[in-house]
């Protein structure tokens, strides 16, 4: 299994929103996705930061995802909320 990180520094104030759309569009439409099995969205308030991590079953399927602009896609959803990002790719290598 694959975890896609994206880390994001948030416009102060932002954080509702930026969970708000995430969790209405951009969940949504990754669950159509072929391989995706979970995410994860994460917050700090006070920091203005936050971590979205999403599981994936294969390499082939997380790559897809930023191969096709589908990741693209999704960020520009949030762009307003957001002043930077930065994504990974990470083997899960143990899960509990």
């Amino acid at each position: 299994m694959y975890a896609q990180v994206s880390s994001v520094t948030l416009q102060p104030g932002k954080a509702d929103e930026w969970i708000a759309i995430t969790r209405d569009s951009i969940l949504p439409a990754a669950k159509e996705r072929q391989g995706f099995v979970n995410a994860l969205i994460l917050v700090d308030r006070e920091k203005n930061t936050g971590i979205g991590i999403s599981l994936w079953e294969s390499a082939e399927d997380v790559d897809a995802v930023a191969s096709s602009g589908f990741y693209q896609e999704q960020v520009a959803k949030v762009a307003e909320c957001i002043v930077s990002s930065e994504r990974q790719v990470l083997e899960v290598a143990v899960e509990a």
